[in-house]
């Protein structure tokens, strides 16, 4: 499904990342079976095979390039859809602890048969990101949230910074359409501040990593259900 092993190989080394005979029969399983679920359950627009390992695969593990993520660290994945980016992290990087949220029983149901194709270990989780970030054994309980979504980024961090430690990280990855500093005001009000923007090009298309940091507790009353964060964002 995938290029050959040397073709991805080259791909990745483009991008400073290393992969591995192991780690490449992984994407290459996640990519079949993606593309094949995808027919039943509508996932991913992308299915090209060297599209699938440059805009997805890669895409996502070029976070290990601009985050330092201590081993063994914990990661939410906020609406995680078809794994992105937190999949692909598990597959780079075997040690890192990873929780799968979304809302679409549909998609949770596909992750679980993805995670245990690939034989990654995971914690999923079916719901709505503003209910169970109430929730006292998942708020405040991670060193890292993830999102890979098109909302602006101030709704994402109300979705996504009650799930991190303070001292944590919130890593939103976005496209160039959208000023962070303009989310500046929400991410201070929810306890973080926007630490860096680091700023790269996939395949011409230019793209932002947005490492927000934990730096004081989430008011209790964030996030608001769904309807008021749609009528009015921070």
């Amino acid at each position: 499904m995938l290029p050959n092993f040397e073709l991805s190989c080259d791909e990745f080394k483009k991008y400073n990342l290393d992969l591995s005979q192991e780690k490449y029969d992984k994407f290459c399983k996640y990519a079949e079976f993606l593309v094949e679920y995808n027919k039943n359950v509508n996932l991913t627009a992308i299915t090209e095979p060297r599209e699938v390992l440059i805009k997805h695969f890669i895409d996502s593990s070029l976070i290990l390039n601009y985050i330092d993520i201590p081993e063994n660290s914990s990661i939410i994945d906020v609406g995680t859809g078809a794994g992105f980016p937190s999949v692909p992290l598990k597959i780079m990087r075997p040690d890192l602890k990873i929780t799968l949220l979304d809302s679409l029983a549909k998609r949770i149901v596909f992750l679980q048969k993805l995670c245990e194709l690939i034989e990654a270990d995971a914690e999923f989780i079916h719901g709505r990101a503003e209910d169970i970030a109430k929730m006292s054994e998942y708020r405040e309980k991670f060193d890292f949230s993830c999102a890979r979504a098109v909302a602006n980024l101030s709704v994402l961090s109300e979705y996504c910074i009650p799930f991190v430690k303070v001292g944590g990280t919130f890593i939103s990855m976005k496209g160039p359409n959208e000023n962070p500093l303009d989310s500046e005001s929400a991410v201070n009000i929810l306890g973080g501040k926007i630490y860096e923007i680091h700023s790269y090009s996939l395949e011409n298309d230019s793209r932002n990593i947005i490492e927000i940091k934990k730096i004081s507790q989430t008011p209790t009353k964030y996030p608001r259900n769904s309807s008021q964060i749609k009528k009015k964002s921070l």
